[in-house]
């Protein structure tokens, strides 16, 4: 029989991410980071460019498959290539999982375990993927690009499970499916982080950035607050709903809304 302190540890692990995160991968979330592993719920996350979402949905996705049992998740994107991106952050995790169960399943776009769990990259169109079915989790990357005809297509793959939808992007124009959600969708726990809350990009770096990209691509970019390309507004601008739980930051908010 495995030592009490052992089952304890394997509890531990299983009910917290972050703290699985921390002990098996080696890996020291940021706070909001954790948060997000943790969030048992739907998310949407509007994060800055190399903020860390990818990073973070991986970690996410890979503790599900590891601790869910009949677990199926789902990567979408805008194209093939991109969810092959998000696809490879999960297995660079999952070896670093020395107890994790063998893959009996692996290639660029599916890894499936010896005890049922898999993993799917899907390509960006609708017509190719509506066959799967018992899905427990959709990650949606650049979410604020992707055709409203694939969200379409995903999310019913959770009718079955009441699964879980994670959509993360930066800004992409006052349009489309994740603008609507962040806007006015019921369900969500909406985090935001900007450039200048991530201590590893650095000031000068985005100094340079605002220059080489101008004010309005920089802060749809990086400030993440930029919703209608074509007209420049401060963050005290950009509408929220009423029921938002508001941090302050220097430059820019970090929004947690509950709708339950």
């Amino acid at each position: 029989m495995p030592p009490q302190t052992d089952i304890a540890r394997a509890l531990a692990h299983a009910i917290d991410g972050a703290l699985w995160a921390r002990d098996v991968l080696d890996v020291d979330l940021d706070d909001w980071q954790a948060d997000v592993v943790r969030e048992p719920g739907d998310q949407l996350l509007c994060v800055t460019r190399q903020g860390g979402k990818s990073n973070t949905v991986g970690i996410k996705a890979l503790h599900h498959l590891l601790h869910v049992p009949a677990a199926f998740v789902i990567a979408a994107s805008p194209s093939e290539d991109q969810s092959k991106e998000l696809f490879r952050k999960l297995l660079g995790f999952y070896d670093r999982c020395p107890e994790a169960p063998r893959a009996v399943v692996r290639n660029t776009t599916e890894l499936e375990l010896a005890n049922g769990p898999r993993c799917c990259a899907v390509p960006g169109s609708e017509r190719t993927i509506r066959s799967k079915s018992a899905v427990t989790m959709v990650l949606l990357d650049e979410a604020a690009r992707i055709e409203d005809s694939l969200i379409g297509a995903v999310c019913p793959m959770m009718a079955t499970t009441s699964g879980t939808l994670i959509a993360m992007s930066s800004p992409f124009g006052k349009r489309g499916w994740f603008y609507e959600q962040w806007k006015g969708g019921q369900g969500y726990v909406r985090v935001k982080r900007t450039a200048y809350e991530i201590p590893r990009i650095s000031a000068t770096f985005l100094e340079k950035e605002r220059s080489r990209l101008g004010d309005l691509l920089f802060r749809q970019e990086y400030f993440v607050n930029s919703w209608t390309p074509g007209h420049r507004h401060s963050p005290a601008s950009s509408s929220m709903p009423a029921s938002a739980v508001i941090s302050s930051h220097s430059h820019d908010r970090h929004f947690r809304d509950r709708h339950r």
